[in-house]
């Protein structure tokens, strides 16, 4: 610590603040100006009065160096008061020393920006006689009482660690499930670290199964999750345990190849699946909020629904790939118009096929009067695609959702918007379905390992309609709207689907892209990506040629 730095030792913690930057130079206990609180008595008067209007440097300074002194010698009482949340601070102050294990800590604040002040920790955790350093940086934010007038804390969990999300916990101990050593289909190790998107899923799989598989517990510094079924998160291991090894059905290679295509756009996902086994070979998310969208989202899925559409059309009939579908600019169902992109239209005597490669709206919703019948999409989408059953992948999984519509909204779901959601397993599914003929259900680990039930659809597809599908779908990647990104990827047996979603108040539409080649099928969603090529495109481009 250079020069201009001082500190205090209260309670056997100690507080480094530095001079400068609003802060003064914090006094060591019993020097002059000391009150023996860990603040001076002309910051605590400062905190203490009443205010209006927003808060000043001087507020802000005063307010952080108190709560941080408080923090750091462990008073949690003190701490609390100096927050807009006094229950929830003292509680996780409190915490802080008793269930983490926190036995030392320097704190020392950076220069503030505005009313929000970054500050280092420099922690050390205790726990039956082993002690292991956990060093982050967080920040505070200090804000005006709504009631009291005062500058107070604004007390958020990510203040005591930055990866602390609302009501989740910072633990050390012994945690109840052992580590797993996770590996891929041909025994290559999978770590968060190599495959960070995998994080999620990783912790998932060893809460389930560490147990079951036989390993030995050590010790470890973890965040305990808000909702009790989500998976712990490891931060700091302080005595290794003995880990078991479970075998996943992912690929280490095409995984690799997701983790790297999804990186190139923010809020994206994408997840691959192999179509004769139904077997997981890759999730991998790019988000901000860490959260595994790939298998746990719910999107309207835009204009990949049209395959699952255009097989309800193929089994009833009224529709073949060869013959004429219409496609005006705009048709209207419900009293709501429904248009193209752009409000093209296509040439009478267009093929059906056609109008799918090309995305055309109005020739599937065209087809509302004459299959008559609201319940046709949802059954067509479970009885055949598996959408709505429960699917038991080996981690926990969103299901599609295909509900009864009328009117409008019937329309609507037929190209994907309106009631209808999905992830990029549920659409990675509809393709390897379409691509076989048959629904299997995605697996992501063995259900030898816990016995787990399976779902299967009532009926495979008509062998008829699933030519047909795959043709449109061949077509599409070919010289439809999936041709520019399916450009990119090698040989002749390769199809796609593009899809736009529009989202509510959102400023550009997410972008959805399926395609297969050979035994791979994939999908990906991009949050706000714009059209389905454009982001979503190339992301299952790679992942295809990873296959």
């Amino acid at each position: 610590m250079n020069g201009a730095a001082k500190g205090a030792i209260v309670g056997g913690v100690f507080l480094a603040l530095v001079g400068g930057a609003g802060y003064g130079v914090y006094a060591l206990v019993g020097d002059s100006g000391d009150d023996g609180t860990g603040g001076s008595k002309n910051d605590t008067a400062v905190q203490s009065q009443k205010g209006s209007g927003p808060v000043t440097d001087k507020e802000t300074a005063a307010t952080a160096k108190a709560f941080l002194a408080a923090w750091a010698a462990g008073d949690e009482r003190a701490a609390a008061d100096l927050t807009n949340n006094p229950q929830a601070a003292q509680t996780a102050v409190a915490d802080y020393k008793a269930k983490a294990h926190v036995s030392k800590a320097v704190i020392t604040p950076g220069t503030p920006t505005g009313t929000t002040v970054p500050f280092k920790v420099e922690a050390e955790i205790t726990y039956e006689g082993t002690a292991k350093p956990l060093a982050y940086e967080s920040q505070l934010t200090v804000v005006r009482g709504v009631t009291s007038g005062k500058p107070l804390v604004d007390w958020q969990a990510s203040v005591l660690h930055p990866q602390l999300q609302k009501d989740e916990k910072l633990r050390a101990g012994t945690p109840a499930s052992p580590p797993v050593k996770a590996v891929d289909r041909n025994g290559e190790e999978l770590t968060a670290e190599k495959y960070p998107s995998l994080r999620p899923v990783l912790a998932e799989l060893r809460e389930t199964y560490g147990a079951k598989a036989g390993g030995k517990a050590g010790a470890e510094v973890w965040i305990e999750p808000a909702v009790p079924s989500m998976p712990k998160r490891t931060l700091l291991t302080l005595v290794e345990g003995e880990p078991s090894v479970l075998k996943t059905y992912l690929d280490a290679k095409v995984q690799a190849a997701a983790e790297q295509a999804v990186a190139k756009f923010p809020e994206a996902s994408v997840v691959a699946i192999k179509p004769s086994s139904g077997h997981i070979l890759a999730v991998a998310n790019h988000r901000k909020d860490g959260y595994n969208a790939a298998m746990a989202g719910n999107r309207a899925p835009g204009s990949t629904m049209k395959i699952v559409t255009g097989a309800m059309l193929l089994d009833r009939g009224l529709v073949a790939a060869d013959k004429p579908a219409e496609c005006p600019k705009e048709v209207s169902w419900g009293g709501r118009p429904f248009h193209n992109l752009k409000n093209f239209e296509l040439p009478a005597g267009t093929s059906f096929a056609t109008s799918f490669a090309r995305s055309c709206n109005t020739a599937f919703i065209k087809q509302i009067k004459p299959v008559d019948d609201d319940a046709a999409l949802p059954k067509e989408a479970k009885e055949v695609f598996g959408i709505g059953l429960v699917w038991k992948t080996g981690v926990a999984t969103t299901d599609g959702k295909v509900p009864p519509a009328t009117g409008a909204a019937a329309a609507a779901a037929y190209i994907g918007q309106g009631q209808i959601t999905m992830n990029p397993l549920n659409v990675a599914s509809i393709t390897a379905t379409a691509r076989t003929g048959v629904f299997r259900q995605p697996l992501l680990v063995s259900p030898e390992l816990d016995g787990r039930a399976i779902a299967t659809a009532q009926r495979r597809m008509k062998p008829s309609v699933q030519q047909q599908l795959v043709s449109m779908m061949k077509l599409t990647a070919t010289s439809g709207t999936g041709r520019e990104a399916m450009s990119k990827v090698g040989g002749s047996d390769k199809g796609a689907k593009t899809g736009s979603a529009e989202v509510d108040g959102a400023g550009s539409p997410d972008s959805w892209f399926t395609g297969f080649s050979g035994d791979l099928a994939a999908a990906a969603m991009v949050e706000a990506g714009g059209h389905g090529g454009d982001s979503a495109g190339p992301i299952v481009a790679s992942v295809l040629n990873a296959g």
